[in-house]
């Protein structure tokens, strides 16, 4: 294939589709079912197997471990996969799961994400684009993190957990509950302190907007009756397109509860 480079040491096994433009290391290990998409690169000592499927571009840092069956006792052994977009970047000892068939059977990473040295992508983990996890930070099974989030070094997210766009997790940080989109969470227990307002104005949010996130918040934090009670309120009140999307994400289904302000 024009252009691809496979270093004589990589095992490639046969049934592996290996993309235009490829290119695989020093002893990369790539599994039979595993679908490679134009101009993957593997730079070396990547392992690569169950049934996975990589966009292009995306380029794979030494000691990774991607589409090795759940750490999950349920598993039984069925046929599940790992879908990664187009774009990411995933530095060494990173680890991403298949999913598991009581999880829908796949694990799904977007586009441009960019997962840091030794963080861990669990089953069935449903993960946007612009995505940032930094090091040692970890997905545990079913989370949902929408888009444009970033989560902190050495941050866990408890399984089933939502977080919403554009939310960002602080270092050393334990979520156990849903966060709104926009939120700022910290602490050791995952507290909700406010909202992301450096993502917002990096991402060119106008001001008009950024004041209604503003007061959303306060109403939320300080309204009368309990939070979704509150949300159902702004929902009825607001013309905020962003301030809607924090409505509908807690007025959504989950298996959670959510992070509350000052809670």
């Amino acid at each position: 294939m024009a252009d691809t480079f496979i270093h004589p040491s990589a095992v490639i096994e046969d049934g592996a589709e290996i993309g235009i433009g490829c290119r695989i290391g020093p002893f990369c290990h790539v599994g039979p079912k595993v679908v490679l998409g134009p101009r993957v690169e593997l730079k070396s000592h990547v392992v690569v197997s169950g049934q996975t499927e990589i966009g292009e571009e995306t380029v794979i840092f030494p000691f990774a471990v991607i589409g090795e069956i759940p750490q999950d006792l349920k598993f039984a052994g069925e046929e599940t996969r790992l879908v990664i977009g187009k774009r990411n970047r995933i530095r060494e000892h990173v680890t991403m799961n298949t999913g598991t068939a009581g999880g829908g059977g796949v694990t799904r990473v977007g586009d441009d994400g960019l997962f840091m040295a030794g963080c861990h992508v669990a089953h069935d983990v449903q993960v946007g684009n612009k995505v940032i996890v930094v090091n040692n930070a970890a997905l545990a099974g079913h989370c949902i993190i929408e888009d444009e989030v970033i989560i902190g070094g050495l941050a866990g997210v408890h399984q089933f957990v939502r977080i919403g766009h554009g939310a960002i997790i602080g270092a050393v940080t334990m979520v156990t509950n849903d966060v709104i989109p926009h939120g700022l969470v910290q602490a050791p227990r995952g507290k909700l302190d406010g909202l992301n307002l450096v993502g917002l104005k990096r991402r060119g949010v106008a001001r008009a907007d950024i004041t209604a996130l503003r007061a959303a918040f306060q109403m939320l934090a300080q309204g009368e009756g309990a939070f979704v009670e509150r949300a159902k309120r702004l929902g009825a009140e607001t013309q905020s397109a962003y301030v809607r999307e924090i409505v509908d994400f807690i007025l959504g289904d989950s298996d959670r509860h959510y992070l509350t302000p000052g809670g």
